[in-house]
């Protein structure tokens, strides 16, 4: 069987039968040992030979955020730690206009605090979340944050905000940078949800960003308060007992209106991570769903009017997996959008393997998994993961965070999961089913995983040489600017665990260029804007979305890498108007400011 067969939860629970726990410990206690090795050259070294180096700087940036699960009603504890194992998410923006890039971290537990850290300019942040409204949204009763999506609902040119819980969503409006007004109940939101993710999108192009939020846990859980047991998926493969799912409509008068119903979304799977993007180039986003328990979902935007459910026409819905991460990119500079998804892999266990859905050449809307072949399939238990250029080559590499829960050091909770997960439905949903954890690891400690794209459809893992070497339980991860310099910083966000930020040096030879766009006609943010920069003979396309990963959004500016090329031929944008412009021969080594045309 080779790697890119289906691997199901069935085969899974035979061969952990088989196994044991105790191949397992040796496994663990090896991969911990290659994740604690040194970087053996020094910095220059590293900057000749990759073109980048990470430094984590969290400290030195005046940052010291720990996140903090939420609290299970006392009936889970036995296996609270693998259910509570979500809620760590940042999301960049720059809430304020003035230039720089913040950001935004939710924690989890009761009475927690979330936090905006403001950029001072100088290499430092400031906690500014209580200050402007946007801290104390963890109070009991209202249910867990798990993340943010940014958006300017209201085309005044200030980033909105949409926090989504395990409990009740809250919509904050901007006030000039200076607050965030709480406009929940009276913009139409939901009363209650389990949100697993969320995006901005403005799917019927008339210039108000409109709103998709996807459910994990269905309606009616409330985790810190059950009302029963029966609340788990009732397969590891095809569960249809997840949350829903709502597309809000922009009214344009700071009203959002349910159109779920009458645009076709009807799914009820347990979804972690969704993009909104245009895969089949007709203007329109469609919209990708990474399930967990089951197979992805993309629902093709038709002409703003319905969406049509077609993952396994165009491939994606095919095999089920455990679906936590949704990112797109121009991976061979082809002009064509790749979905990266994210999957559990443990070597002994379970294979699922990532999936790098790659589009096919001939223009039809097929999708292909080539991440065996690119060398992106085997990242641990996978969350969150972009794409970006991190070394400025000109190609777009890939950042991954990993780890599910690290408990007590030797010990692994693999043979006693794999005892629940070949059962019947009926056995699977009822939680007092699922043996008890006993503060035991499922797939802790691991080593991250940094891809450099060679732009020859390879990707090499470089993670322990360029910096990236905690072994916490990664979860969110984001790419920013954070120093206007031209390189892309690495935010990470860590279940029950502390901010990291990766600071990026990159070699003095390589040259780069941003866009940063403001829509007129379209909606001020510009989400859905497509961007195509040619140069040397090439070219990469970047869509600007907002939710991206797993329970991240990177910064709105668009960044490119050129290599050592200063000459750019031209840049193409297309707006989510529909409208085209083309910028001949704009300079290099700037953040370029576009607003669109009238």
């Amino acid at each position: 069987m080779t790697i890119q067969t289906k691997r199901t939860f069935v085969t899974f629970a035979f061969v952990g039968l088989l196994i044991g726990p105790a191949i397992y410990m040796r496994m663990a206690s090896s991969s911990h040992s290659h994740s604690q090795t040194a970087v053996s050259e020094d910095r220059d070294q590293l900057l000749a030979r990759y073109g980048f180096v990470l430094r984590q700087s969290a400290s030195d940036s005046g940052i010291d955020f720990v996140h903090h699960p939420p609290r299970l009603d006392a009936r889970l504890d036995h296996i609270a730690p693998q259910v509570a194992a979500m809620g760590a998410s940042v999301a960049v923006v720059d809430f304020n206009r003035d230039g720089w890039q913040d950001f935004y971290v939710t924690d989890s537990a009761p009475d927690s605090l979330n936090r905006l850290y403001r950029n001072q300019h100088d290499g430092t942040f400031v906690d500014v979340a209580e200050r402007v409204g946007l801290a104390n949204l963890n109070r009991a009763g209202t249910g867990a944050c798990m993340g943010s999506v940014w958006a300017d609902i209201d085309n005044d040119g200030y980033e909105d905000v949409l926090v989504y819980k395990w409990g009740t969503v809250e919509l904050f409006r901007n006030q000039s940078g200076e607050s965030f007004e709480r406009v929940t109940e009276s913009a139409g939101m939901p009363a209650w949800n389990n949100i697993g993710c969320a995006t901005w999108l403005d799917y019927d192009r008339d210039g108000w960003i409109d709103l998709f939020l996807a459910g994990y846990w269905p309606d009616d859980v409330r985790l810190e308060q059950l009302e029963h047991t029966r609340i788990m998926p009732e397969s590891f493969e095809y569960a249809h007992n997840g949350g829903r799912k709502w597309l809000l409509r922009n009214k344009g008068n700071g009203q959002f209106e349910d159109v779920t119903e009458t645009v076709g979304i009807d799914s009820q799977r347990w979804t972690l991570a969704v993009v909104a993007a245009d895969f089949n180039d007709d203007t329109y986003p469609d919209l990708f769903l990474a399930n967990d328990y089951g197979v992805s979902e993309m629902y093709i935007n038709e002409a703003g009017k319905r969406f049509r459910e077609q993952g396994k026409e165009t491939g994606v819905g095919y095999a089920p997996k455990s679906g936590m991460n949704a990112a797109v990119g121009d991976v061979l500079n082809q002009g064509r959008l790749a979905i990266y998804e994210s999957n559990i892999s443990e070597e002994g266990v379970l294979i699922q393997g990532n999936n790098l859905w790659f589009p096919a050449s001939d223009g039809s809307l097929r999708f292909d998994n080539l991440a065996s072949v690119m060398g992106v399939e085997l990242g641990g238990w996978s969350f969150g993961a972009q794409f970006g250029d991190l070394n400025n080559d000109g190609f777009v590499d890939l950042y991954l965070t990993n780890g599910y829960v690290s408990g007590d050091q030797g010990t692994s909770y693999w043979y006693d999961f794999s005892q629940i997960t070949g059962g019947h439905s009926k056995i699977i949903s009822e939680a007092k089913n699922w043996p008890e954890m006993k503060g035991r690891s499922l797939a802790g400690y691991q080593s991250k995983r940094v891809w450099l794209n060679d732009g020859a459809g390879q990707f090499q893992e470089v993670s322990q040489f360029v910096g990236a070497t905690d072994q916490y339980d990664g979860r969110a991860v984001a790419l920013a600017d954070l120093d206007n310099r031209g390189a892309l910083e690495v935010l990470v966000a860590n279940q029950r665990g502390p901010l990291l930020v990766y600071r990026n040096q990159v070699a003095a030879n390589r040259h780069w260029i941003d866009f940063e766009l403001t829509g007129t006609k379209s909606n001020r943010s510009a989400i859905g804007a497509r961007v195509r920069v040619h140069w040397n003979g090439q070219q990469q396309l970047q869509e600007l979305v907002a939710a991206s990963g797993y329970a991240a959004q990177n910064q709105r500016r668009l960044h490119f890498g050129l290599g050592d090329h200063t000459e750019i031929d031209h840049a193409e944008i297309r707006w989510p108007s529909g409208v085209k412009q083309i910028i001949e021969h704009p300079a290099a080594d700037q953040i370029h400011k576009i607003e669109e045309p009238q």
